[in-house]
């Protein structure tokens, strides 16, 4: 039997038939090749959709501010939760600041020819120069300038060192 089965599959009638049947799918795959879309489509649904079993309407009216209890207006009544105790007592108001603090940092000085010694400050965030004697903020002056440090004094002559780069707070009585 397998000589029969050999001989038909070298026959040439059988090479003919597979080639005819190899031409037929490329024929229809090639005439099939731009495909066609699922006939998908939307459908109603069977059933409608599950309502909520809670009355939420209804929660609107409990949230609403008419609904609120109102506070009882003396304290002597029978009701223990309500007291005026913990009600805060304003406090007095301070009195205003009269000094004020402000940060300094000596950055050198220079010299012009004949002219007086120039201190150069950084005063909060802006830079001041000042000659020996003048005023740097309110009721604060320059009294001298070196190379390392910076004296500086007020009219109740006291008097602050401040050393090159060196960032101090000054108390100065406010304007």
């Amino acid at each position: 039997m397998p000589s029969i089965l050999i001989q038909a599959l070298r026959s040439r009638w059988f090479a003919l038939c597979v080639h005819l049947g190899l031409w037929w799918l490329l024929y229809l795959i090639i005439t099939n090749a731009g495909g066609h879309a699922a006939p998908f489509h939307d459908r109603t649904p069977a059933s409608l959709p599950a309502q909520s079993p809670a009355p939420v309407a209804q929660l609107g009216e409990l949230f609403a501010p008419t609904a609120w209890p109102k506070p009882f207006g003396d304290t002597n009544s029978v009701n223990p939760f309500f007291t005026r105790y913990f009600v805060p007592v304003p406090s007095p108001v301070p009195p205003p600041p009269t000094t004020r603090k402000i940060e300094v940092t000596y950055q050198g000085f220079y010299e012009t020819g004949d002219g007086p010694k120039m201190a150069v400050l950084k005063v909060g965030d802006e830079f001041v120069t000042a000659r020996i004697g003048s005023a740097v903020a309110t009721n604060l002056f320059v009294a001298q300038a070196t190379m390392q440090n910076l004296t500086l004094t007020n009219l109740a002559a006291q008097t602050n060192l401040l050393l090159v780069n060196m960032k101090k707070e000054i108390e100065v009585p406010v304007k």
